[in-house]
């Protein structure tokens, strides 16, 4: 259903039923982890101009990765992450 490098792809599937009898399947909640547990690859400072998919494409090598830096930071939005210069960001190592 998902890329095997989602966030989403070790999640488990659930079907509600309406009262009409369709069933619906969808993807179960996601939780946070605790982000300081995560194993640190590096951390990097967030300079002008930064995005988080420009960090995690070269610290990772894939900016679809940006959730992972997300996750080791406790971030909802990953967007806040780089707003402010001179930021530190986590960069966790990639968990198969």
């Amino acid at each position: 259903m998902f890329d095997p490098t989602s966030r989403y792809a070790s999640l488990a599937t659930a079907t509600f039923t309406t009262t009409g009898g369709r069933q619906i399947t969808y993807v179960r909640r996601r939780f946070l982890p605790d982000g300081t547990a995560m194993p640190l690859l590096t951390e990097v400072m967030v300079t002008r101009g930064d995005r988080i998919d420009l960090v995690t494409a070269r610290t990772l090598g894939d900016p679809l990765q940006f959730w992972r830096v997300a996750d080791a930071n406790n971030a909802m939005n990953p967007f806040d992450l780089t707003a402010e210069p001179g930021n530190t960001l986590r960069v966790p190592v990639p968990q198969a």
